[in-house]
């Protein structure tokens, strides 16, 4: 074997290597795109959930709002109406 086809041989063993090298990296980059979609995809999930918590936590805020809103009426009638017995028995 010639000087130069040891030469060609040895830049053609370069060349495949570097294109293994080339084609695990392009295997390695599509893999984590697929990682990354699905990523995405949770993410989105995620998103959609905590708006859905949030909406939820507003409206039961609310109601948990206009129940003591309700109670502490009920507790002021019925404290005025105690009041109201007291006093006419004391004046009658």
């Amino acid at each position: 074997m010639s000087k130069s086809d040891a030469h060609l041989e040895e830049t053609r063993r370069q060349v495949d290597e570097v294109q293994n090298i080339m084609k695990g990296n392009v295997e390695k980059m599509l893999e984590r795109d697929g990682k990354l979609g699905q990523l995405e995809e949770r993410a989105d999930r995620l998103q959609e959930g905590t708006e859905q918590f949030h909406r939820s936590a507003v409206r039961i805020k609310r109601k948990q709002f206009w129940q003591n809103m309700k109670m502490k009426i009920i507790i002021c009638v019925v404290i005025f109406v105690v009041l109201v017995i007291i006093i006419a028995l004391l004046f009658s």
